[in-house]
Parts: C-alpha cells; structure tokens; sequence
C-alpha cells in the first residue's frame, strides 16, 4: 500500500516545489520540474491535450482520455501546484520584504547548481550550442535589467500577463513571477491570491492555459528536434537571470505602487561590503553564505538522488 503511495505523494511534493518557485520573482517552476526528472514528461502531457480529445472521447469513452492526458500525473502535480501557490503566496510576499537577501541567497545558490546540472545534459558543446549559451544568458540578463512597469489592470491585460508568465513559468531560468513584475502585474496577482478574488483569478487563469497549450507544442519540438542547442539557451538563461537574484543590492529609485506602498525601481547589484555602508544595515553575509550553501548542495542531492532512482537496477 505504502509503496503504491510514496510515487503520488512525491509528484505533489514536486508540485509543491514547483508551486513556491513560482511565486517569487527570479525563481522558474520549470528549473525544479527539470532537476526532478519530470520536465519532458511535465510537456508532453500538456502537449497532448488538443481538440482530438474530442474524437478520442467520443470513439474510446473518458478513460481513453484520461489515459492520453496522464491525467493522474497532472492532476497530481497541478494540485502540488495550486496548494503551493495559494499557501505561500502569503509567506514568500512576507520573506521578500522582511528578509530579501536570506531569500535570495537561497535562490542563488539554488539557481547555479541547476544551470550546472542543466548544462552536463548537453551531449555535442560546439560553436553552436555556445553561442546559444551565451543568447540565452543575453536575452535573460536584459530582461532583469528592465525596470518594472505599473500596469493599468484591465480583463485583456489580465489575460494576455497570464499567457505570457506561463510561457516563462516552464521554461528553466525564466520566472513568470519576474515577468509579471515587468508588467507591473505581479502585486495585483499575489494580491488576488491572498483575497480570492475569483473573477481576476479566473482570467489570469484562462490566459495561462491558451498561452501554456500554445508554448508546450512549441518547447517540446525544439527538445526532440534541437535538445543540445534547446539545453545551451535554457543554461544560458539560468546563468543570466542570476543578475536578478543577487542578493545585495542598492536602491537607486522607487516607485508607489497601486496600492500606495513605495517599492524599488532600480536596484544595481553591490558587494556585501558596500551593502553595509550604503544602506547603513547589516548584510548577514555569513547566513547568506549558508543559505546559498543549502540552495546548492540540496539540488545537488536531490539531484542524484532522483538520477539513481531512475538509472536501472543491474
């Protein structure tokens, strides 16, 4: 009995990983479905739901269906998922204004490990795949160079954030939360979470299954026709997003958000040393280190730790 359990309550414990890296800025749920083994299984059962469905529905009963979707793993997951999402919102809003460069470490050292462990999957390292290194980590280090928008929230607004955060949510290195934060979106949507707000939650949520439908036909082609150069751009992304998770940074203009809180705009990074002096508050270099230490090593571990699950018994 036991042993029938334990697979199920791991993908939704993946799930709730998933979950809570998505909702922090910088952070992708597709780097943790990719380092826990079930990214190209994660895209190929989005990628097959289509209105074939239909056909299949009709001609071979729901049980058909459910076995084309791998409906067990989806729903699994999604509710790891949405359980994550709901419950950490609150939590994750909370760390990130009292404790943003604890958590940010964290993210750091999490962040590295994965491009490494991304980047050894990449069989043929040719000019080709380096130079997709190096777009991916251009394309990436620009978008968190970006300063945040203050969006006019509007239906067509909501809905076009979601089905663009979504694309980036699965793609390893790319936080649909950041991106959200560039639309000036991600405070309207955390605080929707938090209030329930159904009608903007349901929106947001219709945005993100047209944009997800659409992007997983894409992303799993590039991975069955191009994996090698698809690998170089997803490590090149990880490691140029890293500029947005540095965890010392100087504030050089804020902004007043919709709801009247003054937040940073523009942030440059710093060095521990000058974080002290510049900002006149302690820099906590020390747990930082540990914490980016943990984000390392716990990835590494976990890891190997799913790779020898999954290598056959001789």
């Amino acid at each position: 009995m036991m042993k029938s359990i334990l697979p199920t309550l791991l993908l939704f414990l993946k799930g709730l990983a998933m979950g809570a890296a998505d909702v922090v800025p910088g952070v992708s749920g597709g780097t943790v479905a990719f380092i826990t083994g079930i990214y190209q299984e994660l895209l190929d059962s989005i990628r097959s739901i289509s209105p074939k469905l239909l056909v299949v529905w009709r001609q071979e009963g729901f049980a058909a269906v459910w076995q084309q979707v791998n409906g067990t793993f989806m729903v699994t997951l999604l509710s790891g998922i949405v359980v994550s999402v709901a419950s950490f919102a609150r939590v994750i809003s909370h760390l990130l204004t009292n404790y943003p460069e604890h958590l940010w470490s964290f993210f750091f050292g999490l962040i590295l490990i994965s491009s490494w462990i991304i980047a050894k999957q990449i069989q043929k390292k040719g000019l080709v795949q380096w130079l997709g290194l190096l777009l991916g980590a251009g394309i990436a280090y620009w978008i968190t160079v970006i300063s945040p928008a203050e969006a006019v929230v509007s239906e067509w607004f909501i809905f076009v954030s979601g089905s663009i955060a979504i694309c980036a949510m699965i793609l390893p290195g790319i936080s649909g939360s950041f991106i959200l934060l560039l639309f000036g979106m991600y405070g309207h949507v955390i605080e929707a979470i938090k209030s329930m707000d159904i009608v903007f939650l349901a929106i947001f949520a219709a945005g993100c299954g047209t944009g997800l439908l659409s992007f997983s036909h894409l992303l799993s082609w590039m991975f069955k026709k191009f994996q090698d150069i698809t690998l170089a751009i997803l490590t090149g992304f990880m490691l140029g997003s890293l500029n947005k998770v540095w965890p010392w940074k100087y504030t050089v203009s804020t902004r007043t958000n919709s709801h009247g809180v003054e937040v940073p705009l523009i942030q440059n990074n710093i060095l521990p040393s000058q974080f002290e002096s510049l900002n006149g508050q302690d820099s906590h270099i020390a747990v930082c280190v540990v914490l980016m230490a943990i984000g390392f090593v716990g990835v590494y571990l976990l890891e190997r730790s799913f790779r020898a699950s999954s290598d056959p018994v001789n």
